[in-house]
């Protein structure tokens, strides 16, 4: 994992650099600029630097330095395709009319911008809106017909806060859930206690047969210590208890006759116990769920008594191309979606919200559906 996000950092701080410079001499050709500086090139180029850092400092301030980057590589990439393709058609034109000056509309300027500001309100809208994803599972174990509703990496505060979560916890209510499942990532570090407290108040408000069950993610407990978020793990626990949330970390417990959870500790957990060890003394006959944030497992956990393996973390993948490189750089078995092995599901979600970045462009924020028809 950590290859893979020195190399998104590593890209990213580069193309930061190269696409502020770029982006800069591309403002400064739109034929206004050269109008108002009267073809001066140096005060046309301070005016075009100067409203790329009037954008910038826009976009820094109503989101993050992150996502000012993100938008300034997309108006790069965007920006040299359209070069790209320009140079063509002006080789074209020449080759069709040898004396033809070329187009007077500055179309690669506007089509680039254009463009990837479409492209990213889409990818803002696939992050901001919460989707339903659904799953039909069918086994031979006599679980009759079960409802599971399983969403992950709320990192409440990011993309909606604790008010926000209530309105998604109304809307899974309203799938008329047997079982809920929250797969990690519930706070992030950027958590203020006021959210962490609001948001553990809208998991009290669930409704369902079997109760809500929750599992750590790497952001759960702080990188940084109690002093940023303004309180320690245990004070979420502590809060997600009151909420009649049962919280497992390397823990098993049944539910209902024939059903079985297995509540993993983060892989970031270089202690947690194997899923071998953690499944010894479980009945074969049980349909067993496995809940493990990171999905980095698989393997074992398709050799073990699991039926069920749910996850989160990757969200999906994020964003294109790192959506396909998820599974090849990142360490993670899978980036997203359905797979089986041996006799086992398993399911990673994109997750409900996200952590830093206000765009999704490879995948879409979500919850999941899941239903499990047995005998």
């Amino acid at each position: 994992m950590n290859t893979l996000w020195g190399f998104i950092f590593s890209f990213a701080a580069i193309a930061g650099i190269v696409g502020a410079i770029y982006i800069t001499w591309s403002i400064y050709r739109f034929p206004g600029i050269r109008k108002i500086t009267n073809n001066k090139r140096i005060p046309g180029l301070l005016l075009s630097f100067g409203i790329f850092a009037a954008f910038f400092a826009l976009f820094y301030f109503t989101m993050s330095l992150v996502n000012c980057v993100i938008i300034l590589i997309h108006l790069l990439l965007f920006r040299l395709i359209f070069d790209i393709v320009g140079l063509f058609v002006k080789k074209a034109r020449k080759k069709k009319n040898p004396e033809s000056t070329g187009s007077r509309f500055y179309w690669q300027g506007w089509g680039a911008f254009g463009l990837c500001f479409i492209y990213l309100a889409i990818g803002y809208f696939l992050c901001n809106h919460v989707f339903v994803t659904t799953y039909d599972i069918e086994t031979d174990k006599a679980v009759g017909d079960l409802k599971i509703v399983m969403f992950a990496d709320s990192h409440i505060g990011a993309t909606f806060d604790g008010d926000g979560l209530k309105e998604q916890i109304d809307r899974i209510n309203a799938e008329n859930p047997d079982l809920v499942l929250l797969v990690g990532d519930f706070v992030d570090d950027g958590t203020d206690k006021e959210n962490m407290l609001k948001a553990c108040e809208a998991l009290s408000t669930v409704k369902a047969t079997y109760g809500l069950w929750y599992v750590y993610g790497n952001h759960d407990k702080g990188y940084y210590g109690a002093s940023k978020r303004g309180y320690s793990p245990s004070t979420l626990e502590y809060n997600m208890l009151l909420s009649k949330v049962h919280v497992l970390e390397d823990k098993v417990r049944e539910v209902g006759d024939n059903i079985v959870i297995v509540g993993r500790a983060d892989a970031s957990n270089r202690g947690r116990m194997s899923i071998e060890t953690l499944t010894k003394d479980i009945d074969p006959d049980k349909y067993v769920i496995v809940l493990d944030h990171q999905p980095t497992d698989y393997e074992n956990e398709a050799n073990s008594v699991a039926d069920l393996v749910l996850s989160g973390h990757t969200h999906g993948g994020q964003m294109l191309p790192f959506t396909f490189f998820q599974q090849s750089f990142g360490g993670n078995n899978r980036a997203y979606g359905y797979e089986r092995r041996n006799n086992t599901d398993f399911i990673v979600t994109s997750g409900i919200a996200d952590w830093e970045l206000k765009f999704k462009t490879g995948t879409k924020s979500e919850y999941v559906v899941i239903n499990i028809k047995g005998k």
